[in-house]
């Protein structure tokens, strides 16, 4: 036998009947409901109360964003720069507004942090001569080559870039990364420059006078 619609939802969980009564709310008084339900009125406004508003499922939608446009940046960018990524989304999102969001979650900027060292210029061992003479200038590609080294802080420590650039071309021509900064990482570097591009005899391969390069030449 089928049950009228009051029966079946007084065998469910209150919230149910809750629910029903705040969908029907505008058709059939709330009292009336409560009554049919066996629910008490008390009891559907203490729920009803306890419902996220709808500026508060958009602010959860808001820190969303907010949490994945900080995590892409790890953290470093700041307020204004997530409100951009917030506004594509919700154009009227105001900066106090996404600011409370933030401190309520705790999503601070980062300070940079200090300028870490890449070169040890403090060695006894042999130093190439200097061609160049600070004239960092060319008329042809492949004629000089410098090597740099430049770090980037991931979530599992600090990765330690080389790199081999072509004076004349600006192009980044050689390339190798590792976990340290020992002399292999510098030798990756230009043996993928000179694997890829065969350089000609006398290329000029300059680089500063820390001790990662000066390993190469004993």
């Amino acid at each position: 036998m089928k049950l009228p619609r009051s029966t079946r939802l007084r065998n469910k969980q209150p919230e149910v009947s809750y629910e029903f009564i705040k969908e029907h709310s505008s058709v059939f008084p709330v009292e009336k409901m409560c009554q049919v339900l066996e629910v008490s009125r008390s009891g559907y406004y203490d729920w009803k109360d306890r419902l996220p508003s709808k500026r508060e499922l958009e602010n959860q939608k808001i820190l969303k964003i907010a949490r994945k446009s900080y995590d892409e940046c790890l953290g470093m960018c700041g307020l204004d720069k997530i409100l951009a990524d917030v506004r594509e989304k919700f154009p009227n999102c105001s900066r106090k507004r996404l600011y409370e969001i933030q401190k309520k979650n705790q999503l601070y900027a980062k300070r940079k942090r200090k300028f870490k060292a890449t070169t040890n210029s403090n060695h006894k061992l042999p130093v190439a001569e200097n061609i160049l003479k600070q004239n960092f200038t060319t008329d042809r590609p492949a004629a000089v080559w410098v090597t740099d080294i430049s770090y980037i802080y991931t979530y599992e420590g600090w990765l330690y870039l080389a790199t081999v650039k072509d004076i004349f071309t600006k192009e980044i021509v050689g390339w190798a990364t590792d976990n340290n900064m020992r002399t292999e990482l510098c030798i990756k570097a230009l043996e993928s420059a000179v694997r890829r591009h065969n350089p000609p005899r006398g290329t000029i391969h300059h680089s500063d006078r820390g001790v990662q390069v000066r390993q190469e030449v004993t």
